[in-house]
């Protein structure tokens, strides 16, 4: 019987985008204690499954909704419709600087990020010198991380959320920040945590990573999923379509809807 880390069942998520103000005096009274919003439908009723020791790559156009499905998994962000559920513990690599206080030192925050994935501060003092000599940060890990660059961030983030044997590892584009050769150690590293059967979910618009790195591809398309499967023929599909659209003009984002609403 197989065995999933993660579970996502018709998930939908909407985000409303206020604009304007009432400027005319016919708006005012229209449109008196009320503010005009549109919604972006984010997710529109997504499931999938993710084996235990699998690697999912998510593919898609920027908008498509690709990094709402990982923060919904990482339960940064809420469905407004579905359910996920998540065996296992979870390292987030979403947005630079996310779990980071930027007035602390980079080894200061190894402990702020580990105790945020629930580890006690013993169980990072066991890790946290194999986790600053994978970063090669050398001495500025005793600096502010305000100072860092955002390779410098990303090698800090990598580092601590491999380090500290995660069960599920979300990665959101970041590694696309660092240097070759450092992502060419990301890599290796993920290469170990697969061996290891840790679930991975890996969001890229490189597509040679997604056919090569991963065993199951999920292709987004307009808030939905529009294929899940090979990540060959996923990805080929995806290329197709995504060229075809631009070819023909038809790739520029839009809002699904808009109506007027009650302000909070």
């Amino acid at each position: 019987m197989k065995k999933y880390h993660v579970e996502v069942d018709s998930v939908s998520k909407v985000f409303r985008v206020h604009y304007g103000k009432n400027q005319t005096l016919k708006e005012k009274i229209l449109y008196a204690g009320r503010t005009k919003y549109k919604e972006f439908i984010a997710l529109d009723n997504v499931s999938l499954k993710v084996e235990t020791g699998s690697t999912v790559g998510i593919i898609g156009v920027n908008g498509s909704g690709k990094s709402t499905l990982l923060k919904i998994i990482s339960k940064i962000l809420y469905p407004d419709k579905g359910q996920v559920k998540v065996n296992g513990r979870v390292a987030s690599l979403l947005e630079l600087g996310a779990g980071f206080h930027p007035d602390f030192t980079g080894r200061e925050n190894i402990y702020l990020n580990g105790s945020l994935m629930g580890l006690s501060k013993k169980q990072i003092g066991y890790k946290i010198d194999e986790i600053i000599e994978f970063s090669e940060l050398g001495d500025f890990i005793k600096e502010p991380i305000r100072t860092y660059s955002s390779g410098m961030y990303m090698r800090l983030a990598f580092s601590v959320a491999t380090a500290l044997d995660p069960e599920i590892l979300l990665i959101d584009e970041i590694l696309a920040v660092g240097d070759a050769a450092f992502q060419k150690k990301c890599m290796d590293r993920l290469k170990q945590l697969q061996k290891l059967g840790k679930s991975i979910i890996f969001v890229s618009h490189n597509s040679t990573d997604i056919e090569n790195f991963c065993d199951v591809a999920v292709w987004l398309d307009h808030s939905k999923v529009r294929e899940i499967g090979d990540p060959r023929r996923c990805v080929g599909n995806y290329l197709r379509e995504s060229m075809n659209r631009a070819n023909q003009g038809n790739s520029t984002l839009t809002f699904d809807h808009s109506i007027e609403a009650e302000s909070d």
